[in-house]
């Protein structure tokens, strides 16, 4: 017998396309940079192993990190020290130990419909119950803050954002954040910022929910900005109050983050955004060509997203966003089905072009043959 809440989450449709794709499958389902981490990232982890930085370090990191952690937020509210920051096991980890944190059996969480995976089922794991709130292509992905109010409760506990979001792309404009600041003071509530793509923007300027209330947890991450996905080290940025209690449930699921990862990120951080940069121009440059590519598709139209590096288009076939995502799938194309991510999900796909473009290319043919095909020709 197990737990039951192990069977109130699955696993993501994310990883069920990645682990089902037959050996040589173009792999534009995960959201994975394909960069190697900065030399310096690589030369400090190497030096740190060998120089005997191999044990456990404080649990919300050393202090050197966590202090130029801060120093990155100083200008959206001048009190932020290390106090405020707790170097995590990924995002993900900071988003699970962040919703342990908040949540208690019975409060009701509003996540983002089509959002990440994680939001939802971390809700459901502490208790809580999930309420979506829509992100509707005609609004290009953004949040009608009517809507999210009418959505309140006095059940409602907190509101988990994401900008740039992952799956479509979209990012908040100032007043967009400013408007949802205020609705959280009004109505008493915590605000959960996945900001993990805040460094990846192709349209207008992002805006952080840091330094805008006083009830904001801000969650980010290295694992795109130095390429370093499985290296699994992230971080989030709270008050310092609620950062005690957040770094209790911290310490309790992984005791403390990786002593040589931090030296690591550390060095990639001191070495300056030059190596984010060259990531950055290639993500464009790759965007341009998956945007304009499946709008040249008949069935498929694609909002260019601001943000990240994902394409959400729209179809319009026979079947499924599943059913479409595994027919790709015998085709050789790795694809995620919009369904992952919510309901509003249905009748998309999520693409990344963090793929090369030579993987981009061959991606979009397999799809233009499979729309002649299901066209009848």
């Amino acid at each position: 017998m197990v737990a039951q809440r192990a069977h109130e989450v699955e696993i993501s449709g994310i990883r069920k396309m990645f682990e089902a794709a037959p050996p040589g499958a173009i792999n534009l389902g995960l959201g994975e940079p394909d960069f190697e981490p900065p030399a310096a990232v690589v030369d400090a982890l190497c030096d740190a192993v060998r120089h005997g930085m191999n044990h456990y370090g404080p649990s919300a990191g050393i202090s050197a990190l966590r202090d130029k952690v801060a120093e990155r937020y100083v200008d959206r509210d001048p009190d932020t020290n290390r106090d405020n920051v707790i170097i995590t096991g990924s995002g993900s980890e900071g988003l699970m130990a962040t919703a342990l944190t908040l949540y208690d059996p019975g409060d009701e969480v509003l996540v983002p419909d089509p959002g990440f995976v994680l939001y939802a089922p971390h809700a459901r794991l502490c208790g809580a119950v999930p309420v979506a709130y829509g992100l509707d292509e005609e609004n290009h992905y953004l949040p009608n803050v009517d809507e999210l109010e009418a959505r309140i409760t006095p059940r409602t506990r907190a509101i988990v954002v994401n900008s740039p979001s992952n799956p479509t792309g979209g990012v908040f404009p100032k007043a967009t954040v400013e408007r949802i600041v205020e609705l959280a003071e009004r109505h008493d509530l915590t605000i959960v910022s996945d900001e993990v793509y805040e460094e990846m923007i192709y349209d207008g300027k992002f805006a952080s929910f840091w330094g805008r209330g006083d009830r904001v947890v801000v969650v980010n991450s290295f694992s795109k900005t130095l390429a370093m996905t499985g290296w699994r080290i992230g971080f989030l940025v709270a008050p310092r109050s609620l950062a005690v209690e957040i770094n209790k449930l911290h310490y309790h699921m992984m005791a403390c983050p990786s002593t040589p990862a931090q030296a690591a990120v550390l060095a990639g951080l001191n070495a300056g955004p030059g190596a984010t940069q060259v990531m950055m121009k290639e993500f464009r440059a790759r965007r341009e060509l998956v945007v304009k590519g499946l709008n040249r598709i008949p069935g498929l139209s694609c909002v260019p997203p601001s943000g990240a590096f994902y394409a959400f288009p729209k179809f319009a076939w026979p079947g499924t966003a599943q059913e479409v995502a595994g027919a790709l799938l015998q085709r050789g194309l790795i694809s995620t089905p919009g369904d992952a991510f919510g309901s509003r999900g249905a009748s998309h796909l999520r693409l990344s072009f963090a793929a090369s473009r030579a993987n981009l290319k061959k991606g979009m043919s397999i799809l233009r043959a499979y729309a002649k095909e299901v066209n009848g020709g």
